[in-house]
């Protein structure tokens, strides 16, 4: 049935463009492909695609021009012939092919002559119940992007977030309101292949932290076991990079120097040198990599670990794991995200609907229990499940909602979690000329 047919076609763009978008991950961490990627579910594949042209001339001096690469390819193969009888669709998307490249060209070329600053980030509120004890947690993550001409960028990000409980006798919920500065850091552009930055960064270990940490970005709200085993952020300079190391494989790497910071208890760091390096198949859309950090005061400890990723090339599945040690403790999590567009009944509604689940574990170091606890560990051995369901309501509006079982020797108990998460994009001035 045609019907049948343009949706196919236009299963197989969504899928194509998707796998392109990972390309440029690693450097579009905020407004990047994890932002693009939730545009995936609309209605209308022709309105994304427009979408996604005017959001490139913003992307351009991050990604290089791989964003408009990736629109200009990904409409090149929806036009390709899938059977004899669509002539007159196929004019329609060479038409429409023509209008997106050329207006991608004069996008880029009006973003390049006067970049126009950009504030993103997130909203979030969420109910947790761990153990019986309820919270209530609101959060708002504002993203700054300010680039200085075609070479320099400040981006940063803030984090305000309340976490309100009822006192142990009762009473109304009250509670802290935190304020940290996740990073805020000067990047200079030197070539296609090395990114300079300095000022505060997020650690480059792992890819939690630095890819999967926004409310938006993650498929499940609770924090994996392992995330305190390395420091979140850094005070120092960072060298960070990619190039093709033959057809069939990228490489990534990121070199940090951190220094010691403990002017404010929200902008903290340890005296450290460290790295990462991962390896981008793109055939089989797999991503493995290996991080490495040295504490250069206290202990002088070594904490390494390893990642991987992987995307499915015929089902809308992303799977992520990740395995971290140190002297604090080691462990692992694997999780994974199911969109389930391909349902073959209630399409309207299940193609909004996202399924996850993770799976994790975590082992105790040479530190006490509550040296452990303390710094946000577990204080003794401890394996945990947790499976999520995730709602788009709308373009960059979610709900969400999972239930989680934890394991040790403490005692075991359930996680709830409910909520909702909107990511929002707000240019700083007018993009091109007048």
């Amino acid at each position: 049935m045609p019907g049948g047919r343009d949706s196919r076609i236009r299963q197989t763009a969504r899928e194509d463009l998707k796998d392109r978008l990972v390309v440029c991950r690693a450097d579009c961490r905020e407004v990047g492909p994890s932002r693009l990627t939730s545009r995936l579910q609309a209605d209308d594949y022709f309105r994304y695609l427009f979408v996604l042209a005017r959001h490139a001339a913003q992307l351009h001096q991050r990604c290089g021009g791989e964003v408009g690469w990736v629109v200009k390819s990904s409409v090149k193969s929806l036009v390709r012939p899938r059977t004899r009888g669509c002539v007159a669709r196929r004019a329609v998307c060479v038409g429409i092919t023509f209008f997106l490249i050329r207006a991608l060209s004069l996008a880029q070329a009006s973003s390049s002559d006067s970049p126009v600053p950009i504030l993103t980030g997130s909203v979030g509120y969420f109910n947790f119940v761990n153990a019986g004890q309820t919270q209530l947690n609101a959060q708002v993550n504002p993203v700054l992007l300010l680039p200085l001409g075609d070479r320099w960028l400040v981006e940063s990000r803030a984090e305000f977030e309340g976490a309100f409980q009822r006192p142990p006798g009762g009473g109304a919920f009250g509670g802290p309101v935190s304020k940290n500065l996740d990073y805020l850091q000067l990047d200079y552009i030197a070539n296609p292949y090395l990114t300079v930055t300095v000022g505060r960064y997020l650690t480059p270990f792992g890819i939690f932290n630095e890819r999967l940490y926004p409310i938006w970005i993650r498929s499940l709200q609770q924090d994996p076991l392992i995330l305190p085993l390395s420091s979140e952020s850094s005070d120092g300079m960072m060298l960070r990079g990619g190039f093709p190391v033959s057809a069939k494989a990228n490489l990534n790497y990121a070199i940090n120097v951190s220094v010691v910071s403990t002017g404010h208890s929200n902008l903290e760091s340890d005296r450290n040198v460290g790295g990462r390096v991962g390896v981008f198949l793109p055939g089989p859309r797999v991503e493995v990599g290996a991080s490495w950090q040295k504490l250069l005061q206290d202990a002088r400890s070594n904490s390494f670990g390893f990642y991987a990723t992987w995307q499915s090339e015929r089902l809308p599945l992303n799977m992520h794991s990740e395995y971290a040690r140190s002297n604090q403790g080691s462990g692992y999590w694997v999780d994974g995200a199911y969109r389930l567009r391909q349902v073959p009944f209630w399409q309207k509604a299940m193609r909004r609907l996202e399924v996850a689940g993770r799976a994790e574990q975590f082992f105790t170091g040479q530190i006490t229990a509550g040296e452990a606890q303390k710094i946000g560990l577990p204080g003794a051995n401890t394996r945990e499940g947790e499976f999520g369901l995730n709602y788009y309501l709308r373009d960059g509006l979610k709900a969400v909602a999972s239930y989680g079982r934890q394991f040790s020797s403490d005692g075991n108990f359930n996680l709830w979690t409910a909520g909702i998460a909107y990511r929002f994009a707000i240019p700083l001035g007018r993009v091109g000329p007048e």
